[in-house]
């Protein structure tokens, strides 16, 4: 059978239960083969940033400040592991008993801390905002391996998103502050994600820390990209380096945690 001739009406006339059972008569709203398809992909982006959107918002959750850091880090692990999951759990703590998550200020939450929603740092940041009995958010992602939720963020608060685009957007869309802590390809994705939309002045002027300058000095040499022209001093101000959680949040004390909080 051709195309045209699939196209053709039927001469052979169908009974009503075999045109309700069509795939043409499901709602549009409930076939999934429908939503699923090429021409639904921008719906499907539209839904991954509302459904997210009306959560926090009856959480009333109006600013952040956003965790990053590997997956792959264990509370017992070897190396600085145990050092690094140790100090984002502590933060996590820090930064909900008094950046204004504990509590709702004037009907809003602000400073709640977010997070991939994975394991490893992740796991530790929201782990530490669940010490102080505060809620926290995982905003994890679908992918083949190290991506299940950790038991820490609060369940309704607990998402998972199929484009990485509208993550990023709502990890960044809301963040007072960025605290970054060592990781892999996919922290160096949001970390320079952040860096980049902050230089061009697509971002307010958050305020990014990153944990263990040793690790991240050995691991991107920022004096080179500066010697090479590929971008000037002036642009490496836009981070700051930390050595423990409190040192953290000594650092973000001093700036203005309110980008999101207008």
């Amino acid at each position: 059978m051709t195309d045209t001739d699939r196209h053709q009406p039927s001469s052979v006339p169908l009974v009503d239960a075999d045109r309700t059972a069509l795939p043409s008569y499901r709602l549009p709203a409930l076939d999934q083969d429908f939503l699923l398809g090429d021409s639904m992909r921008g719906v499907r982006f539209m839904l991954e940033y509302a459904k997210a959107e009306e959560a926090l918002r009856d959480w009333s959750v109006r600013s952040t400040i956003v965790v990053f850091g590997s997956a792959r880090v264990r509370e017992n692990g070897p190396g600085r592991q145990a050092f690094w999951y140790e100090e984002a759990r502590t933060f996590g703590r820090i930064a909900s008993e008094r950046g204004g998550a504990l509590k709702p200020h004037g009907k809003v939450r602000d400073n709640v801390i977010a997070t991939g929603g994975g394991p490893g740092i992740m796991e530790a940041a929201n782990r530490g905002a669940a010490d102080a009995g505060a809620p926290s958010i995982g905003f994890n992602i679908s992918l083949p391996h190290e991506q299940a939720p950790n038991a820490y963020s609060t369940p309704d608060l607990t998402f998972r998103f199929h484009y990485f685009a509208m993550r990023k957007m709502h990890l960044a869309m809301r963040a007072n502050a960025l605290v970054v802590f060592p990781g892999g390809f996919g922290t160096l994705d949001e970390l320079f994600e952040i860096l980049n939309l902050r230089i061009t002045n697509k971002a307010p002027p958050v305020t990014t820390v990153m944990l263990d300058r040793n690790f991240w000095e050995t691991v991107i040499n920022f004096d080179a990209l500066i010697d090479h022209g590929m971008i000037d001093r002036a642009d490496c101000s836009v981070f700051r380096y930390a050595e423990s959680a409190e040192e953290i949040w000594d650092i973000l004390a001093t700036t203005d945690l309110t980008a999101h909080s207008g």
